[in-house]
Order: structure tokens, then sequence, then C-alpha cells
């Protein structure tokens, strides 16, 4: 049980002198030292990237709120990294096993100061994943600070879309290149569209970590500043009234949050993220219950790529809170927000979205399906996923003969190189969480296929993941995974793979007792890595359909 009075003891008394003795050094009073309530401002600030360039003067602001509000903060660094940097390299495979190297980070720092409470800015991909997953595993008084969204790009009156860069390259189209290249991103904040880090940073409000209608507020707007400080302060009320996220994150605010994740039509990383904190946190939890809620909410947001608007549209049409007025019918609104009121009381206050072009209601969705799909079939025994507003609705129910690579990069070549055809199944395999490692965000061969112009034509299903900017008739976190033995790995070119999005299966049409022979005959490839951080997180990290974490649990520990 949390307890801020216990807590400060910690610095009080002659056994203590030590720790006195540091902070004294570092600059921090005898008062503020033992009486104020110590908050650790976690900072994922890094000056390479758009989506965390800013966090300084967002923490600057975060620890005036805290001063203000009779608390101590400490800030301190996070590693971080822009995703984006590392598309089309092997440094991408280190992408998700950075989410766990953040969440690590984060709570070594977090005992080893022994921290009333804290206080983590995040914006990125899978940095701001792993600033959830700390604050889990930590279990103190905690609030998660969002960047917020960069505004659209644009030139010559035309959108501009960041994702643009990687086909225009492809086709060689050098000024659309040059155009994407110079405007695409704008200004700070995480790329406009509903990418994993805008997925994740609105996934927050839900989840109760970060506060309420603060998520989608644009990076460059002076409120998000104000806000700011707003969390500073109110973080030390949280220390004193000892909430903590096991308080407020239960299996009903994780069922929340992937109702929103659906009507978003968010990255399907929200997935694992959202599976790893139900881990992390001994709650019950399996793709059963995304595929039961895949059946009652709709995509009702149009953000790119489902349509046509912003993040930036979105917070101006309300934001998660008006999204989640949209659909507070399905919602568990007992459930407590971080405010330490329900979600029905602060629901309540909210008006009803104006702009219904950005956000619709369930009874006139964007698309009669939802915004995730879960896939069942021995080709996915233990689940699939896949986004059904980026797929094309003749692609929707598909077969075709198998053309099988072990890589991205094969894959991108053939694609190129027009050996590929319409009604051809991509197989991409060896991309999981094992066998890449680190469950590689495959954007070669997805991009190469819109590139080509064979989005709606040919299919694509890996072990891999893909990026929120994805779209066309792709299906990933195939399970379970080639490298260990999954149905994958046995697939030859022209077998016959059939799907159907509708009815949520993806099955193999080869005879078991072929499959049988395969999989006797099967030499499991030797690993990519056998050193670092991707050996390690090879050797730790759970399956996708249980968040694929390196984490190891209470009745694993030898």
């Amino acid at each position: 049980m949390y307890n801020l009075d216990s807590n400060r003891n910690y610095w009080k008394g002659s056994e203590a002198g030590n720790r006195r003795t540091m902070y004294k050094a570092a600059g921090f009073g005898d008062y503020d030292i033992k009486e104020k309530p110590h908050i650790g401002v976690a900072n994922t600030f890094f000056e390479g990237s758009p989506g965390t360039g800013h966090l300084r003067q967002l923490a600057d602001h975060v620890k005036n709120g805290i001063w203000a509000a009779g608390g101590m903060p400490l800030e301190f660094g996070v590693p971080a990294t822009c995703g984006n940097v590392a598309t089309g390299s092997v440094g991408l495979r280190y992408e998700l096993a950075m989410r766990d190297v953040v969440a690590m980070s984060i709570e070594g720092v977090t005992k080893i100061h022994s921290f009333d409470a804290l206080v983590i800015l995040a914006s990125c991909d899978n940095i701001i994943a792993g600033a959830y997953l700390a604050a889990m595993r930590l279990n103190i008084p905690c609030i998660v600070v969002t960047g917020g969204p960069m505004y659209q790009g644009s030139c010559d009156g035309r959108k501009i879309v960041q994702a643009e860069v990687d086909i225009a390259s492809i086709r060689g189209d050098e000024e659309i290149l040059k155009m994407a290249e110079e405007f695409g991103c704008p200004s700070f904040g995480a790329c406009p569209s509903m990418g994993t880090a805008n997925t994740m940073q609105i996934l927050g409000e839900p989840l109760n970590m970060v506060l309420p209608g603060t998520a989608t507020i644009p990076a460059g707007d002076s409120l998000r500043l104000r806000k700011c400080t707003e969390a500073g302060m109110y973080i030390v009320q949280l220390a004193k009234k000892g909430i903590t996220p096991k308080d407020i994150v239960t299996k009903e605010s994780l069922l929340n949050t992937i109702m929103v994740d659906m009507a978003i039509a968010g990255s399907t990383n929200a997935v694992i993220h959202i599976l790893a904190y139900a881990t992390e946190l001994g709650i019950p939890l399996t793709l059963d219950d995304f595929d039961a809620l895949a059946n009652e909410i709709k995509c009702i947001v149009g953000v790119i790529p489902t349509g046509s608007y912003s993040v930036v549209d979105l917070y101006n049409a309300g934001g998660v809170p008006a999204v989640m007025k949209q659909i507070q019918n399905k919602l568990y609104t007992d459930t407590m927000t971080l405010l330490d009121v329900s979600w029905g009381e602060y629901l309540a206050a909210v008006p009803s979205p104006i702009d219904h072009d950005v956000i619709k209601s369930l009874d006139d969705p964007i698309s009669v399906l939802p915004g995730m799909r879960i896939l069942h079939g021995n080709l996915a025994k233990k689940g699939a996923v896949c986004r059904p507003t980026g797929i094309p609705e003749s692609m929707w129910h598909f077969s075709g003969p198998a053309r099988v690579f072990n890589s991205d990069e094969a894959a991108r070549d053939a694609i190129i190189n027009d050996e590929i055809t319409g009604g051809e199944v991509v197989v991409l395999r060896y991309e999981g969480v094992k066998g890449s490692p680190g469950m590689n965000e495959l954007m070669k061969a997805t991009d190469s296929l819109l590139a080509k112009g064979l989005e709606s034509k040919v299919a694509l299903i890996s072990d891999g993941r893909f990026s929120g900017f994805n779209h066309g008739s792709i299906i990933g976190h195939v399970s379970p995974e080639a490298y260990i033995g999954g149905p994958l790995a046995f697939i030859e070119d022209g077998d016959i793979i059939e799907y159907d999005i509708t009815e949520g299966y993806l099955n193999l049409n080869v005879d078991d007792a072929i499959l049988e022979e395969r999989k006797r005959n099967w030499i499991k490839p030797e690993p990519k890595v056998k050193s670092g951080l991707l050996a390690l997180y090879q050797a730790t990290a759970r399956p996708p359909e249980e968040g694929a974490a390196m984490q190891i649990m209470e009745d694993e520990i030898l």
C-alpha cells in the first residue's frame, strides 16, 4: 500500500545522512529533502526527433508546477529514439526492445532514488508505450505528459504526409520526394497521422495514464505548456492521496482502452502494448477480449490513414473525450479517471462532437468494420492482427498462392523487380519476436506494394509488425511465429492462403499430413544475433499475444 508519509521517512534520521549529503551537494535544501514529496521527472527528450525535441520546455513547466504545489522535482533523462530514422535499416529491429529499455531505465532510476511519484514526458511510438509500462511496474503515483501531435504538412495547397517520402523514393518521383521531405513534418510533435505515436498518446487517456483532454493538444499550442504546469501541480496531489496505477488501471479500463483503439482505428502496435500492460499487472486479458469488442465498436474517427484528417483536426473536433462521448454507452463508465472522478461523471460534462466529419457515431461510422481485427485459423492458432479500415473492401476476403520470403528486404526486392503479380499472397516470415529478433516493423515490402499500386491486388502476411502509417491488405503478428516452428515456417511457394476480415479467419489450405512432413524436415534458422540487446530480448521476450515484452513472471523465476 502506497503511503507518502512512510516514504518521507526514508530521508529523515541519522541513517539518511549520506542521502541528504548527496542532494545537498546537488543544490537542494534540508527542508526540501526532508519534507517535500520527491517527484521524479523522467524526460525522454532527444534533439534528433520532432516528437521529443521540445520536451525540455515542457519539463520546465512540469517542474514549475511541482514546486508551486509543494513538491521537489528531480529531472532525469531516459533513452529515446525516433523509429522513422531507422526505417529501411536493421536498426528498426531495436524499436520494440527499446520500449522495455525505457521502462527499465525509469524503473531503475526511480528505485535507486526512491521517488514518491513520477511525471514521465514522452510522445513517440514505443517510448510512450514504455512510459506506461514503467508506471505500472513501479506502481507509485504517476502522470504521463504527452508531447502532442505536430501540425499537418502542406505545400501549394496540397496536404503532405510524411509516409509519402518512402513511396516517392521507391517510385523515383524526385518532385514528390523533395516536397514530402521538406514539408512532411513542419513542427515538433508526433507525426500527424494515426501512427503508433499518436495512437499511444490518445490511448493514455482511457488507460488513466494521461490527464483527460490533453493527449491531442498540438505540440505547438501554448495550452500544452499550461497543462504541463497543471500536471506538475496535480502529481503532488496524487502523491498525497496515494493513488497509484494499480488503483485505476483495471480490467475495465483496459477494455475501455481497447474500445477507444477500435473507434480511432489506431496502430496495430497498440494490441501488443495493451497486452503487455495486462501481463505486467496480472490482469487476465487475451486476444479474445479484443475480438469480442471488435463486434461492438466500429471505426468512427477519420484520421489518416483511415480518412483524410490529422490528429490536430481530431483535437479541434473535441479530442479523446469527444470520441469517448460517442461510444459512452459501450464504455465501463464506473471506472475512475486520473482526476479522481468516474468516467461517467467526466463525460457528462463533455459536449457531443460538432464536427461529424472527423468524429462520427456508432450509428453512422466511418467504416462498417472495427479499427482493428483479430484473425484465427490454422495459420494463426494464437492469433493475428490487422487494421480493416486500411484494407480495400475488395480485399476483405481473399485467396491466392503464396510467395514466400524470409526477410523484409527480400520481399521488397521481388516487389520492386515486378516479380509479384496481382492475386498473390506475400508471406514474410522470420520477422517475429524471436526470429527478427525484435519483431521488426516492416516498411520496405509494404511501401513497395503501395509504390507499385498493388495494395488492392496483393495481400501480405507476416509474424512481424507494421507501422501505424501502413495501409493495404496486410496482416501481422501471426502467432506462433515461424522461428519457433509456427505454421508460417512450413509454407511453400504456391500454397493457397485464404483469409476473411469480416469472419475473422486466416487459413493455409494444405493437408495436415503434408504440413507434418514439412515440419519434420524443417531446420530452425541460426539466430541473427548472439549478443547485446537483441539477444537479450530474444531470450526473454514473451510472445505477441502476451505483449512481446521482456517480462519474467513470478511463477517463472528459478
